[in-house]
């Protein structure tokens, strides 16, 4: 009977999906409907905006900025090769990889377009005995996975922030930890009002990201190697670019790990840069088309991201300093700053590190807003503790139809999060390993129960790879991402870590699974049963958008089986 209900609801899925071509809106509101939600949220992110939110969150020179010291470890083929024979570029083929993933989920989120999409889909496709508690790990773990996303972006924001304060100071001062976390906590605030104040704006600040993260891209792979060779010219010490041999052969261990797996764990900077692009699941209720929108915004950011990686560690390779253990060292706390201080100078590298710490800035405020419709969603679904405090919509004019207490959940769990920062640096990396390991469980499973129990109950949307191609691209996703879960596991260091130098992800993120199941089976399997039905709830004063705003709304199933 189960199984039924569950067919029915997914056929009128495919019916409101085909109705759409004649109205998005109408179309959109009918679809969301038909899964059992009624539209509360304004739709007025096309589909370069909804693209938009996870590139700027991708922030692609930022974000190798930050992880750089990951490549680094394993020399130039670390960055550059998977395997001499092979010819394969690292980060190529971890995007390669990483686009699958995005194929598999934008499948998903085509047939099923809703905010709460991840733990939405492992209810649906889950066997009826699990469904409930999968759910409820996938929707916690994708929740704080994008808290420490946040958490991560901004702990970055603040040393490139303070690494320009270093670099005008010539390398004199360096920021203590306290001030680095005060720099962060003032960086998350601000991102709360921003997206509190300025909703009605940020599709277009989300398409000037756009912009600024390619703008950045080509200004840093030009302005690079013309300023090593000026410095080679004029003979201030700087010596000429590296040759092809080093940038493509040279290998280096600056780990106590076999060569092997030092390279392994060259993957955590392409693994944590193109790792945003379930945003767009989340945006999936204030998208216009969003069956067509939301897929696109997937594979659009993280395809671009790739090529665009690819292009820029090709020429960070060609530039860096061969004293790679001098690079990760440097006095200005950042690698890249160093890099662009070698090879600018030091007002080339202040003007480059602003513009980064710009675009870094605004990778922390798309991922506040991502990060604030997961845990409404989930809210709404009354997994979270105080849940009918957080679900409430904002009815104020100024700033109505946005899930405000959301997002100021979210500011406040990131603060709380990166007191992490005071400890010591291995425990500032957990930020970063948090939010890949959180998230990568949550991508992992829903596509893990399509392939398990959902085969039969998979119906296609506007975006649709084919059968065969589906699970194939299934298949191999499921497998990257238990390999990319177990990656960010281990010490980047090596073996025998001591407490400094270890990797706490596996302590936190087992807290946070198994915490999430020990909650669930002492109280919230009272309480949570999945995704519920809100179509016909009465609009309260913080409910839903006149038609006026998001056109008609459709009438939905009463009771959908999932």
């Amino acid at each position: 009977m189960a199984e039924k209900t569950q067919a029915q609801a997914h056929g009128a899925v495919q019916d409101a999906a085909s109705s759409q071509g004649s109205s998005p809106e109408r179309g959109d509101t009918r679809l969301l409907a038909t899964l059992g939600y009624k539209q509360e949220l304004h739709r007025h992110y096309s589909t370069v905006q909804v693209f938009a939110i996870a590139f700027s969150i991708m922030g692609l020179l930022p974000s190798i900025a930050s992880t750089l010291s990951f490549s680094i470890l394993a020399g130039p083929v670390g960055m550059v090769w998977v395997c001499l024979p092979l010819a394969l570029h690292w980060w190529l083929a971890a995007s390669v990889f990483i686009f699958i993933v995005g194929l598999a989920m934008a499948d998903l989120a085509s047939a099923m377009p809703t905010a709460g999409g991840l733990y939405f889909w492992t209810h649906y496709f889950a066997g009826e005995k699990w469904k409930n508690p999968l759910s409820f790990v996938v929707g916690y773990s994708n929740t704080i996975g994008l808290i420490g996303g946040v958490c991560s972006i901004d702990y970055s924001f603040a040393n490139m922030l303070l690494a320009i304060v270093s670099i005008a100071r010539d390398g004199t001062w360096s920021a203590s930890r306290p001030v680095v976390y005060g720099t962060y906590a003032g960086c998350v605030t601000v991102h709360g009002l921003i997206a509190t104040f300025f909703a009605r704006i940020m599709p277009k600040i989300q398409s000037v990201c756009i912009v600024t993260n390619i703008g950045l891209v080509l200004a840093t792979v030009l302005a690079l190697p013309i300023g090593k060779a000026i410095n080679a010219g004029a003979g201030s010490g700087s010596s000429s670019m590296n040759p092809a041999s080093y940038v493509f052969g040279h290998m280096e261990n600056l780990t106590t790990w076999p060569s092997g797996w030092a390279f392994m764990l060259a993957w955590l900077s392409p693994i944590w840069t193109i790792g945003a692009f379930d945003s767009c699941v989340h945006m999936s209720e204030e998208a216009t088309n969003a069956g067509r929108a939301v897929p696109l915004g997937i594979l659009w950011s993280s395809g671009l991201c790739g090529v665009l990686g690819f292009l820029s560690l090709a020429v960070i390779a060609a530039v860096i300093d061969t004293d790679l253990e001098g690079v990760l060292g440097s006095v200005f706390g950042q690698p890249m700053a160093q890099i662009y201080y070698d090879c600018l100078g030091k007002p080339g590298a202040l003007g480059f590190m602003a513009v980064v710490a710009a675009v870094q800035f605004f990778m922390g405020l798309s991922l506040v807003i991502a990060a604030s419709r997961q845990t409404w969603a989930f809210s709404r679904d009354s997994a979270l503790p105080f849940s009918p405090f957080f679900r409430v919509i904002s009815s104020h004019p100024r700033i109505k139809y946005q899930p405000v207490r959301t997002i100021w959940g979210v500011v406040t769990a990131a603060i709380i999060i990166g007191l992490l920062a005071l400890i010591n640096a291995a425990a500032s990396n957990a930020l970063f390993s948090l939010a890949v390991a959180g998230n990568d469980l949550a991508w992992l499973m829903p596509i893990l129960c399509r392939l398990v129990w959902g085969r039969g109950r998979f119906s296609p949307g506007a975006f649709y790879t084919g059968r065969w191609v589906s699970e194939l691209v299934a298949g191999v996703a499921v497998v990257y991402l238990a390999f990319a879960i177990l990656l960010c596991m281990f010490p980047t260091g090596g073996l025998g870590p001591s407490p400094d130098d270890m990797n706490y992800t596996v302590v936190i993120n087992g807290a946070l699974w198994g915490g999430a199941l020990l909650y669930y089976m002492l109280y919230a399997c009272r309480t949570y049963k999945g995704p519920l039905t809100t179509v016909h709830e009465p609009s309260a004063s913080s409910s839903a958008p006149s038609e006026t705003d998001i056109g008609a709304s459709g009438k939905g199933e009463k009771k959908r089986g999932v």
